[in-house]
């Protein structure tokens, strides 16, 4: 025999040797059959589950070792089986049976036998059902975390301005366009806007909001688009995503817009028309699908007059404008207001049930409100601090006790405030100097919220590098 054929009929003896090593290293049973069923192949393993020996098996029809089986009858059809129970020595077990085709015709038929028991299946199937089952109330506690706290039937009040105003809001949640909320300081703007959100088809994605009063104006942009790595000092090695971005297919909610610094104005604009912005010292284009609603206590007529806020930018916020009346033009609303509040309250009172007595429910409504809702809460928590009973009297009440004439404060008092005030700042300055600057950890070393830092920090006019 010449070499070069004895060099390829060993290069092929290789390979049949190759692939029956191949087929014997399945750890599951496997078989194969020509077009009639015959066994033509059979892996050790196989053959050890039946109790037979490999050479027996060979030649013999399918049925002849396992009596159930379809091999020839995927032969026949030309359609695979996959994920077939069959029952084999007594168990139930999983087989696939594939046909192996040349030009359109069956050959062969390749078949898989899976040793686990069914019973293990079943067990792996129930832990796959747990784990579906966590990952679901996952997904809701997700959701419960990102979505707002209030809703519109929580906005307490029965005066027909607050109801005309719930069904105002109720018809804003069913569109996508633009919420102009107005209102005095303390009304429950927020309250409005969340409600609204939480009304919409966007309640179950992210509800972000964001105080433009409370940001530094040298912070807010990237506050609001984002900043990328490296944008400038102090920023994020990672970058980080801005509030427009986490509000895609949710509700951005902003706060006090009447202090939006002018220069911000225009890119604001910008985004609202095109809904894509990008990150303070990034090139790449964000597009978010977001539903915005604003609020403030000014009146923006009066800024644009002054050319302290843009025209343009006041036509695209203002598409749904609603108006929240102020306490004081509701009395019907403040004792419902306040007994909703005071249950509120009732863990901070040790279960004590605390009520209003009547002299107090008519001081009450005989009271201006100035501070609105937030005023009457702050009263009823000073009252509930320093009573006694159960029951509120008018002389629990802060706004009844009797003032002194303007100009006869107790120098004491100036003295204790001034004093409280250098302590606060220079606790403050000590924050920062401990930290490096770096305002968030200064909060939390504080116990504060960094906005509130940086409204602090405006208040005893320290500035961005620490310095006051």
């Amino acid at each position: 025999m010449p070499a070069s054929k004895s060099k390829a009929l060993q290069s092929i003896q290789d390979q049949l040797e190759l692939f029956q090593l191949i087929f014997d290293s399945i750890h599951n049973g496997a078989i194969v059959t020509d077009a009639n069923g015959i066994v033509t192949h059979l892996n050790k393993a196989y053959a050890d589950f039946l109790g037979v020996s490999v050479a027996d098996c060979i030649g013999k029809h399918c049925t002849e070792l396992v009596e159930s089986s379809r091999m020839h009858i995927v032969a026949r059809t030309g359609r695979p089986e996959i994920n077939h129970m069959q029952m084999i020595r007594g168990q139930n077990i999983v087989v696939y049976r594939f046909p192996i085709k040349r030009e359109g015709r069956v050959i062969a038929v390749f078949g898989l036998v899976m040793f686990q028991d069914v019973g293990e299946m079943v067990k792996l199937a129930k832990r796959m059902h747990a784990l579906e089952s966590q990952l679901k109330r996952y997904k809701e506690k997700q959701v419960s975390l990102r979505s707002t706290h209030y809703t519109l039937e929580s906005i307490i009040g029965s005066s027909r301005a607050i109801t005309d105003l719930k069904q105002d809001a109720l018809m804003a949640a069913t569109n996508d366009y633009p919420v102009l909320i107005a209102g005095e300081s303390g009304t429950g703007k927020e309250l409005f806007a969340q409600g609204i959100h939480h009304a919409s088809p966007r309640s179950v994605h992210p509800f972000v909001q964001i105080n433009c009063a409370a940001i530094p104006k040298d912070l807010l942009e990237a506050e609001l688009f984002g900043y990328e790595r490296g944008a400038f000092t102090g920023a994020r090695s990672a970058g980080k995503p801005g509030k427009f971005e986490l509000a895609n297919k949710g509700s951005i909610f902003l706060d006090e817009i009447g202090d939006l610094p002018l220069e911000m104005q225009p890119k604001l604009l910008r985004v609202l028309e095109g809904k894509v912005f990008e990150r303070v010292g990034g090139n790449t284009v964000i597009q978010s699908d977001f539903r915005l609603i604003a609020a403030t206590n000014q009146n923006l007529d009066r800024l644009i007059e002054t050319g302290r806020f843009r025209r343009d930018l006041y036509y695209r916020l203002n598409v749904i404008s609603l108006t929240i009346p102020p306490l004081k033009t509701r009395p019907e609303d403040i004792v419902p207001i306040a007994r909703h509040l005071l249950r509120r309250a009732s863990p901070r009172t040790d279960g004590r049930k605390i009520g209003l007595s009547p002299a107090a429910i008519d001081a009450l409504q005989g009271y201006a409100w100035p501070g609105n809702v937030r005023e009457l809460s702050n009263i009823l928590d000073r009252a509930m601090a320093t009573m006694t009973g159960e029951m509120i009297e008018p002389a629990d009440l802060a706004f009844t006790r009797r003032k002194k004439p303007a100009g006869s404060a107790d120098p004491g008092t100036i003295a204790m405030r001034q004093l409280q005030a250098d302590t606060e700042k220079n606790a403050i300055l000590k924050a920062l100097k401990q930290t490096g600057n770096n305002k968030a950890r200064a909060a939390s070393l504080l116990g504060i919220h960094r906005t509130l830092l940086y409204k602090k920090m405006k208040k005893h006019a320290i500035d961005l590098n620490g310095k006051g």
